[in-house]
């Protein structure tokens, strides 16, 4: 039986790519391990999943002067020897990664123990992570076409973004009872990421009675944001986060609202969803978000509202015109040459 590390997390666009892999992998012909942090999201998903899981130390990597940059790269250190212990005792063949900073240490101390590395960079432009992890790396893949002008072309190939396969069989039926929604009115899906995002959850709530003159909002607000005074609102339902009814719940979505994650846009996009993408900003990020929402719209998939622009105005018109111009971007959408990224990714680990 052959043995295979994952790596990946920090957030669920990190690790849900990792899962739709694992849930494909022959668990006759391989033993699967999963390394990440001691408190991240990738922690929780993955014993969901029951696949072993080893705890190492991790530093955030920073592209600005900070005192606290100074501890983390100890933490770093420490991850990378954490890491090169539990490699020691596996021995696997390969490492997988899916980024974030707790991949770092994993695929540095892989490269120390010649074990070759598969990296797959979500974004359009690779991460610091990423950046630093590519020359560790024996083969990159990359989700969107323009990612690898970024990149070591010889060893980098697009395949867009592994989609789980259980996020294609959702049941609307089910979604609409698990929300107590009705068929009488379309359904709007609003996701901030695993986190939650506080500008769109406070645009949402701002324009409430009116959006639910039109619509049903099912609200996946992130950790710790629920609304007390809108639970009695039977047009709206509000969600910390969603595991297995994600499926049946966008089966029932007729628009999305949503950050500009790759991980999450391309499963839009899998499934055929109109999606208005309100990307973190650069105040927040280092602005990749911005170019994946970009992309997406140059090609017809979706509207950008970048989040400085956001008032209940420019809000209330991006989601009309959204409404408006579904039919032309679901043409758009079925106009896409897809990528079967899980079937590339299997092809690739069977070298080893």
């Amino acid at each position: 039986m052959k043995k295979i590390v994952f790596t990946g997390g920090g957030t669920a666009g990190h690790v849900t790519p990792n899962i739709a892999i694992i849930n494909e992998l022959n668990k006759k012909d391989w033993e699967i391990h999963y390394i990440g942090s001691k408190a991240g999201i990738e922690k929780e998903l993955i014993e969901k999943i029951q696949i072993p899981y080893h705890s190492i130390s991790s530093g955030k990597l920073r592209r600005y002067l900070s005192v606290e940059n100074a501890k983390d790269v100890f933490k770093v250190l420490k991850g990378c020897l954490d890491a090169r212990k539990v490699l020691k005792k596996i021995k696997p063949a390969v490492v997988f990664s899916k980024g974030g900073f707790v991949s770092v240490p994993v695929v540095i101390a892989a490269s120390m123990l010649k074990i070759p590395v598969i990296i797959h960079e979500s974004d359009l432009t690779p991460g610091l992570a990423n950046k630093i992890a590519l020359r560790f790396s024996s083969k990159i893949f990359t989700s969107f076409d323009e990612t690898i002008n970024y990149l070591p072309k010889e060893k980098s190939t697009v395949i867009g973004s592994p989609i789980r396969k259980d996020i294609l069989t959702g049941s609307a039926v089910k979604g609409r009872i698990f929300l107590d929604f009705t068929s009488t009115k379309p359904i709007i899906t609003v996701m901030g990421g695993s986190l939650g995002a506080r500008k769109i959850n406070e645009v949402i709530r701002e324009n409430l009675e009116e959006l639910t003159q039109q619509y049903q909002i099912v609200h996946l607000c992130g950790k710790g944001n629920i609304a007390a005074e809108y639970t009695n609102n039977k047009n709206y339902k509000q969600l910390e986060y969603v595991h297995e009814e994600l499926a049946d719940i966008l089966a029932a979505t007729s628009l999305v609202i949503t950050r500009g994650g790759s991980n999450a846009i391309f499963e839009f996009l899998a499934l055929k969803l109109p999606m208005l993408i309100i990307p973190l900003s650069k105040l927040q990020s280092r602005g990749d978000q911005i170019l994946n929402a970009k992309s997406f719209t140059k090609k017809g998939f979706s509207l950008t509202l970048e989040e400085e622009e956001i008032t209940s105005q420019t809000f209330l018109a991006k989601l009309a015109e959204l409404d408006e111009k579904q039919k032309t971007i679901k043409q758009a959408m079925q106009q896409y040459n897809k990528h079967d990224a899980l079937t590339a990714i299997l092809e690739e680990l069977k070298k080893y």
